[in-house]
């Protein structure tokens, strides 16, 4: 994980900030959780701000873009939380188990150090056909993401029995992962915003030819009026669900 976000880090976290409608929603998956470890907590986006947290971040790069005031952080991964069982009530994991190196041992740490829970923002591989952008324009960015994201049936396997809960995407998302800004197309051309997306970073030269081949139709078909025929229908829609997940599981160990 740290070899990405130190490459694409500088800058990120002024793209990637908390959008009130998923803090929300994230808040309400924690719970009764009365101090929570985030796992992969890059700049700090959904800490909690009314319990106490404790940060884990493999990146450097990330690290020193937490805004001051932000939860006391710990330079480890994932798959090596320092931390003793049971440390906390609950741990969180936001669009980060892609970025493992050894996910099954990032999974049974996550479980080692809850208590009561433990919440998973994830996107489903399920949907890589659900997004305009992805299916009709830059496919290698989902064929990626579905070999790197896990499944539903993954996370159950190691994790145990768990609750999915759709994550739709609001249309004014103030957070600029990959599906931010389905009804903003025009965003997509703007290289700043592709520069916080790591799926866009983890693209090897030839895949990024396509990406570029891709972009070209979507400007093209936006001046000529070709994206509006065909997915304007999506500007009356106030959010959208791309398949991106809350999983929760419930630990309540005494």
């Amino acid at each position: 994980m740290s070899t990405v976000y130190n490459a694409i880090g500088r800058g990120y976290a002024t793209r990637r900030r908390p959008d009130p409608r998923i803090a929300a929603a994230i808040r309400l998956a924690l719970g009764d959780a009365r101090s929570v470890v985030n796992v992969g907590a890059g700049a700090g986006s959904y800490e909690p701000a009314d319990r106490p947290v404790i940060a884990v971040e493999p990146s450097r790069e990330m690290i020193v873009q937490r805004p001051p005031g932000a939860a006391p952080v710990l330079h480890a991964l994932a798959e090596a939380l320092p931390l003793r069982d049971a440390a906390v009530d609950a741990a969180l994991a936001i669009l980060t188990l892609h970025h493992w190196h050894d996910r099954a041992a990032g999974l049974a740490e996550l479980l080692r150090v809850a208590r009561r829970r433990v919440v998973i923002v994830n996107w489903d591989p399920a949907a890589r056909h659900d997004f305009w952008l992805t299916r009709e324009y830059i496919p290698a960015l989902a064929e990626l993401d579905a070999r790197l994201f896990p499944t539903a049936a993954e996370l159950e396997a190691a994790l145990g029995p768990l609750r999915v809960v759709p994550l739709p995407v609001p249309h004014d998302c103030v957070d600029g992962f990959l599906g931010a800004y389905w009804r903003r197309p025009e965003a997509y051309l703007d290289a700043g915003v592709r520069g916080a997306m790591s799926t866009f970073g983890r693209l090897g030269p030839e895949p990024a030819q396509s990406v570029m081949e891709g972009l070209a139709r979507l400007g093209d078909d936006l001046a000529s009026g070709r994206w509006e025929a065909r997915f304007g229908h999506l500007r009356a829609l106030r959010e959208l669900d791309l398949g991106y997940r809350l999983v929760i599981v419930e630990r309540n160990l005494p």
